[in-house]
């Protein structure tokens, strides 16, 4: 089936989504700038470190996916492969802050800020894949593709790390707990990675069944 034939059969998002879409991309871009005011108060904020931050990184391709996708709305299989992939890593910024972070410094010390970048966008994006699905099935192996920023951002955090001497998180510095300890909880955090992008396709196959029916629902191919 073609390109063209695929993207006329994807249906339009509702329009109360598609508003609620860009109200949260300007709730989350005003949680991501008053972060940085707050901190350009700080003698020893940084700005590169600030976007340093999977967190802020993540928060960042959010507001680009809720502001395209609420007043553009693409319906086309790669925007759908990006949204998938913006909405893993907004899950796994919400897991590992829950897991490993909630009472750690992570460069976020007003309340309102750290609930939205942390908590709330986390849940909004999931909602959102789940509410407005992509027609198109992908395949695992697919969503295991989205897994390749989380390796660039880890090998970009570990080489730049001595030069600075600053890591974003605990988990990637090996100053305390040393290469070993490093290796072995990085190989733990790549695997709980991969079962998160396999969830997140798992629930994105299901609710297109739900929305659309399990005959209108396509298998995605190899071609984009």
């Amino acid at each position: 089936m073609s390109i063209s034939r695929d993207v006329t059969a994807e249906p339009r998002t509702p329009a109360p989504i598609r508003t609620v879409r860009v109200l949260f991309a300007a709730l989350t871009a005003a949680a991501l700038v008053s972060i940085v005011l707050d901190g350009l108060e700080s003698p020893t904020f940084s700005l590169a470190n600030y976007f340093s931050y999977f967190t802020v990184i993540s928060n960042v391709l959010t507001v680009l996916v809720l502001t395209i996708g609420g007043v553009i709305d693409p319906r086309s299989a790669r925007w759908q492969l990006f949204r998938g992939a913006v909405t893993l890593y907004m899950v796994i910024t919400g897991i590992i802050y829950a897991v490993l972070l909630a009472n750690i410094d992570v460069g976020v010390a007003d309340p309102w800020t750290n609930n939205v970048v942390h908590r709330i966008m986390p849940v909004v994006l999931l909602l959102d894949w789940i509410l407005a699905p992509p027609r198109r099935q992908m395949s695992e192996s697919r969503s295991l593709t989205w897994l390749l920023f989380p390796l660039i951002y880890g090998i970009y955090s570990l080489v730049r790390g001595p030069v600075v001497d600053w890591y974003p998180y605990p988990f990637l510095d090996p100053r305390e707990q040393g290469y070993l300890t490093l290796t072995v909880g990085l190989v733990v955090l790549t695997v709980a990675f991969a079962l998160m992008a396999l969830a997140v396709n798992a629930v994105g196959r299901l609710a297109g069944r739900w929305r659309y029916g399990s005959d209108s629902t396509q298998r995605d191919s190899t071609t984009v």
